[in-house]
């Protein structure tokens, strides 16, 4: 049973202060944290510095996208920082992301998981062909995956509508993280493809990305504590 915290908590903060409030009622025995584009924008790699010596699991969610030795250096950077777990985009391709993958080896053992984005969970349908893609968001998402594993990374970010299917193709070995999660009552809010922490981990995703519905908790820490218990249950 893995007894590791499979919840990634994201920190979707304008506020460097204000997050940092909000992690003080956390335990890095029951979450992991997401550090995403507008909070990095503003606190930076201190911030990051500051989540991990409070022994958090940082994931350091930039998603990039560039040439490859861009990539390369800024996920360098991203591993001097001590974070859990990296990622990329799928569409920047497989040189894109063989060059991350090597520049981090050799951290060994103590390297970050690098993962890749497939299709942002904030996509429907309709907005995904509109960017002209001839193939629906379910087929490119296996595609985009195949090209990540062939890269040699950990895995991938997906909805936990592929994560059935990515398991199946690519084995237990392969790291799907899910964001779009919510509780049963809550609001979708920008996300399109959504699901329950009990329906994706059914599915076979293995972290589980949630903001809103742990940020805005009035006891955060006692919800964590019930997810947890609920969580380990299914394994």
């Amino acid at each position: 049973m893995n007894k590791q915290p499979q919840i990634i908590v994201a920190l979707d903060f304008a506020d460097v202060k204000v997050a940092l409030a909000f992690v003080a009622l956390l335990s890095p025995t029951q979450c992991r944290l997401k550090v995403g584009s507008e909070l990095f924008t503003r606190g930076g790699p201190d911030l990051v510095r500051r989540l991990v010596d409070l022994k958090f699991s940082v994931f350091l969610d930039l998603k990039f996208y560039d040439i490859p030795n861009t990539v390369a250096q800024a996920c360098l950077a991203a591993a001097d920082l001590g974070v859990w777990m990296i990622n990329v985009h799928a569409l920047g391709g497989i040189a894109m992301m063989s060059a991350a993958k090597k520049v981090l080896q050799s951290y060994g053992a103590t390297a970050p998981l690098l993962i890749a984005v497939t299709a942002l969970t904030s996509y429907n349908e309709n907005e995904w062909q509109s960017l002209g893609f001839k193939q629906n968001i379910n087929t490119s998402v296996l595609h985009l995956a195949q090209l990540t594993h062939d890269a040699g990374l950990e895995g991938v970010v997906c909805s936990a509508e592929e994560a059935a299917a990515l398991r199946a193709q690519f084995g237990p070995s392969f790291c799907l993280v899910t964001p779009g999660i919510r509780l049963e009552d809550d609001a979708h809010d920008d996300q399109q493809r959504v699901v329950t922490p009990e329906s994706a981990l059914a599915a076979g995703s293995d972290y589980l990305v949630m903001g809103r519905s742990i940020t805005r908790s009035p006891d955060p820490q006692a919800l964590l504590a019930r997810l947890n218990e609920e969580l380990f249950k299914r394994q």
